[in-house]
């Protein structure tokens, strides 16, 4: 059995809307489940509230009561305007209260073997500065390594997370990126598929579906545009997108711009994810971006294929392409998306035949399993 240890996991913030905030809830349940002391601390209150409920089984605790002043880069005259000075000095002193405040909870650990898992790069700002000696230390990219190059993230996760005991990614391939970087404390370590079906899909419904926050990054004007392609020659067969977020207004517009009813389209927010899939045959992923996409896991899980692109290391470890769980599209390929989307339409066996597949596959992901990888972790670290 394993050691009993205290697990402190960090992140910007401990309800918000997001598939992150639902991975740290997630997988602090598995760990409190087997026995670990596990404390969430969120950085500063939700932007997109969501509620996680009063009866968790862990105690969770946020660092800051207001949102924090955003460091802006600035040159010239502007990088020395006396207000900007005036509010990075501000935002420095409030920083380092939060330090303070997680210092306080660190040393609540009630015997030695304490775990620190910075699950966000904004997060592990904190987690640097913080006292950990005698804990182990990890940080986590929960995204490719082409996505967190392309963002201001790079740097943070290089100066940040470069003196941790482990830089853990989602794949074996985003972890060798990493490596190839320059960070030698590489490792990686998948989601969890948190998922139980309670009704099965019976794959007849005429119905493609896809829940995601309305972002640029998760590619739904992709989606609408590969659907203006679809939706007209199967008038029987209907897209619905679930999920809010900044974009909606603009996707509205672009959707009533292509002839498409914007109103049978969106959905809005759901917490019935089970009656979302189990009345659909067809599961879109048009993300730009993406790491180890719980919405594919939980797809799978229902049996439903999915058309996804190619965005990250994750889909592919994911989704064997005709194989099982789905198709994979070059990135921003709209018309090979619709394509893949018309393959599904049209053919029954295709749709079973990948998503039995994609069910069955996905199992290796079982919270028993991550979470007896976890632990073997944090005996290697111990070493």
């Amino acid at each position: 059995m394993a050691e009993t240890r205290d697990i402190f996991i960090i992140c910007n913030s401990v309800n918000e809307l997001g598939g992150l905030t639902q991975w740290v809830h997630d997988i602090s349940r598995l760990f409190t489940a087997r026995g670990h002391r596990v404390r969430l601390i969120g950085m500063e209150p939700a932007t997109d509230y969501r509620d996680f409920g009063s009866d968790l089984p862990y105690p969770t605790f946020t660092l800051h009561d207001e949102q924090l002043p955003r460091r802006r880069k600035a040159t010239g005259a502007a990088a020395l305007n006396p207000a900007r000075t005036l509010m990075l000095r501000k935002r420095q002193q409030i920083f380092e209260g939060g330090v303070r405040r997680l210092n306080e909870l660190l040393r609540t650990a009630e015997s030695p073997g304490a775990v620190v898992i910075a699950s966000q790069v904004w997060a592990g700002e904190w987690v640097a500065a913080a006292d950990t000696t005698g804990m182990q230390v990890i940080g986590m990219s929960h995204e490719s390594f082409e996505a967190c190059k392309n963002s201001s993230r790079y740097n943070r996760v290089l100066k940040f997370y470069g003196g941790m005991d482990i830089h853990l990614s989602l794949t074996d391939a985003d972890a060798d990126a990493w490596a190839r970087a320059g960070m030698s404390n590489v490792g990686a370590m998948p989601n969890p598929l948190m998922t139980v079906p309670k009704t099965l899909p019976t794959l007849d419904e005429k119905t493609v579906v896809t829940l995601r926050r309305l972002s640029h990054d998760k590619g739904i004007d992709m989606l609408i545009e590969a659907w203006a392609q679809v939706g007209p020659q199967h008038p029987d067969w209907k897209l619905k997108i679930f999920g809010a977020g900044p974009d909606e207004q603009a996707l509205r517009t672009q959707a009533r711009s292509l002839g498409l009813d914007d109103t049978a389209l969106f959905q809005g927010k759901t917490s019935d994810i089970d009656g979302a899939l189990s009345s659909a045959s067809v599961y879109a992923l048009p993300s730009r971006e993406e790491g180890f996409p719980i919405a594919v896991m939980e797809a799978m899980a229902y049996g439903l294929p999915t058309v996804a692109f190619d965005c990250a290391p994750g889909i592919r470890e994911l989704i064997d392409d005709e194989v099982s769980g789905g198709l994979v599209v070059t990135p921003g390929n709209v018309s090979g998306f619709a394509i893949g989307l018309d393959r599904l339409i049209k053919d029954r066996d295709l749709r079973a035949r990948l998503g039995a597949a994609g069910r069955e596959s996905v199992q290796r992901f079982s919270p028993d399993s991550i979470v007896d990888r976890w632990e073997s972790l944090f005996a290697l670290l111990d070493r």
